[in-house]
């Protein structure tokens, strides 16, 4: 299972935080998750560095998605244009998510620049979020599986689909694979 690399707890001071700032105790966070009371105290003191798919789970308590998870600091005003290295990192491990812009809320739409190691997937669990989503490949190449639809993109080809559908994504080959996805509303 990966998680996230987070050596200076950023995922449980920020679980804290917009959990505080939503007047909810650990209880009832984890109440409404569907996960014990212990795992909302260990991400939030460091002890635990969740997987994406269990902050996800635990982020259904609010509810809000992961972007907008990562996007809880307030902005004092919209930037329109970003430099490569300002690009938002909201997840790790075998496949990297990097979103354009931090601030989501109110927005409509998200852009991913997605980089996968060799092999790496989004997991075994297929995904599904309300919303549509689509993606180019750039580099490498890349299985998209959705629902019992199954194919091997490569740079130039595309895919766009129903997100509610159940869906999964796995770099196949030697070679590392770059996507640039969006998705609205911006649900992942």
């Amino acid at each position: 299972m990966n998680s996230f690399e987070d050596p200076e707890n950023e995922v449980g001071l920020r679980l804290r935080s917009l959990r505080l700032a939503r007047g909810m105790s650990q209880r009832a966070l984890a109440k409404a998750a569907g996960v014990n009371n212990s795992t909302i105290s260990l991400i939030e003191s460091g002890q635990m560095n969740p997987s994406v798919g269990a902050l996800k789970r635990v982020l259904t308590g609010f509810p809000i998605g992961i972007a907008e998870f990562f996007a809880f600091e307030a902005s004092p005003e919209e930037q329109v244009f970003f430099a490569a290295e300002e690009l938002k990192e909201i997840g790790k491990g075998g496949v990297s998510y990097r979103q354009v812009g931090s601030n989501t809320p109110g927005r409509s739409l998200q852009i991913l620049h997605e980089t996968y190691r060799p092999g790496a997937s989004t997991g075994t669990v297929l995904l599904s979020h309300e919303g549509e989503e689509g993606g180019i490949v750039i580099q490498g190449r890349l299985e998209v599986t959705v629902g019992e639809q199954r194919k091997i993109l490569g740079p130039g080809d595309a895919y766009l689909f129903d997100s509610r559908r159940p869906h999964a994504f796995r770099a196949v080959g030697a070679a590392e694979c770059v996507v640039i996805s969006c998705s609205t509303p911006p649900t992942f």
